[in-house]
């Protein structure tokens, strides 16, 4: 029996991710990082916005929740709790293109108060880009590579499609940067994964 479609994909996108590591600049990484860290040591006194559209947004959410679970004071935008933001915090935008209008609105009125804005985008150059403090680059098939309908000016460009629809291979790519971060912070800081559970939510 041939294998499962599914598991092919599942395969070729794991190998593009491991790819795709070798392009992300640790540099950018550590930047995130370390502004991450300040922010913990501030007991709370500083806050984390995170954001994103679609599929980003579900991304930004499970990102969100980890910090949570590492004791920062984190909100995601579109949730009715979430406060005003101000020239300490810290916002966390998701964009493949870079040019998702409701995030780069968003980034640019918490670049107003002052508020320092850490990109995740595959196009450094984007209106995103362009307005945050941090970008890191995370290469990936967004809906703009899609846009080329040319198969034969793909080709020449190489941009091959791999077997994932739309923005999956920045969103796949993304999620696991981020779950590497966490890490990253769970070693920096000391914190261990009972002290996470402990904040985990125990009404589900």
């Amino acid at each position: 029996m041939e294998e499962s479609p599914a598991l092919t994909a599942m395969r070729n996108i794991a190998s593009y991710i491991l790819k795709a590591a070798d392009e992300i600049d640790s540099n950018q990484i550590e930047e995130l990082v370390e502004t991450l860290v300040e922010i913990y040591k501030s007991n709370g006194g500083r806050k984390i916005l995170v954001m994103g559209a679609g599929r980003s947004g579900l991304v930004g959410r499970a990102f969100a929740m980890r910090l949570m679970h590492l004791g920062f004071n984190v909100y995601v935008l579109g949730d009715t709790i979430v406060p005003s933001i101000t020239d300490k915090d810290l916002v966390i935008a998701i964009s493949g293109s870079g040019k998702t209008r409701l995030i780069v609105t968003a980034a640019e009125a918490a670049k107003a108060v002052g508020a320092k804005i850490a990109a995740i985008t595959s196009f450094p150059e984007s209106p995103l880009g362009k307005l945050a403090d941090i970008v890191i680059r995370v290469p990936g098939r967004t809906k703009e590579t899609f846009k080329m309908d040319d198969y034969f000016a793909r080709q020449i460009l190489g941009i091959h499609a791999p077997l994932a629809p739309l923005g999956t291979l920045f969103e796949d790519t993304t999620l696991i940067l981020l779950d590497g971060i966490i890490y990253e912070l769970m070693v920096k800081l000391g914190i261990s994964e009972e002290e996470m559970r402990e904040r985990h939510a125990n009404i589900e």
